[in-house]
Formats: structure tokens, sequence, C-alpha cells
């Protein structure tokens, strides 16, 4: 599984010449509701492996979570599960908020 940080994260969202990976949030619904980068699918870690059969295996996935920890498990039980291109968000949204984007929303 890679790490990758949220500036370097921001620079692959902004890159039209590159695909676009799926943000997979696992934080639990309130933690989405109040806040989330635009784009991302929230699926709570505590549902992945009901529904993994909902993600494409071959796709570019970075995990996320508050602060890492979790997308870190999500990302390697989906790795042992056949996904080969997964993505930790190290320091989660919250590293978002203050690196990326100030105006979000921080808990």
């Amino acid at each position: 599984m890679q790490q990758i940080t949220a500036l370097e994260l921001a620079d692959w969202l902004a890159d039209d010449a590159r695909p676009s990976p799926m943000l997979l949030d696992v934080r639990e619904n309130w933690e989405f509701e109040t806040c989330r980068i635009e784009g991302s699918v929230q699926i709570p870690m505590n549902t992945i492996p009901a529904r993994i059969d909902d993600l494409d295996e071959d796709a570019a996935i970075v995990c996320i979570c508050h602060h890492g920890a979790r997308s870190m498990q999500v990302a390697a039980f989906l790795e042992r599960n056949g996904f080969g291109k997964m993505v930790n968000l190290t320091g989660g949204i919250h590293a978002w908020a203050v690196q990326v984007d100030s105006t979000m929303a921080k808990y």
C-alpha cells in the first residue's frame, strides 16, 4: 500500500493528465457530514466487508479517515482481498483541512 500526503493528493486531483482516484471515505456518517473532500464516496469502515463488491479492484483507491489509522486498516484489508492500487491518505481529513482547505470544518 502506498501512502500519500494531503498536498500530494491535491496535486493528483488537480492533474487533468492523470486519472483521478476513487476517494473512499471510511468515516462514520456524522464525520462525513461534518466535512469531506469533494467527490469522495463514503462507506463506513465497519461496512466495507459487506460492500466490497461495490468497489473496483482495478481502480486506484485513496482511503480517507480522520487521521489515517482507520483508512490504513481498510486499505490493508482491501489489498489482502485483491485490490492492487491502494493508497492511504496520511494524516487523514484533518491533514487535508490544515494543509489544503483551511475553510474545511475540523473536529
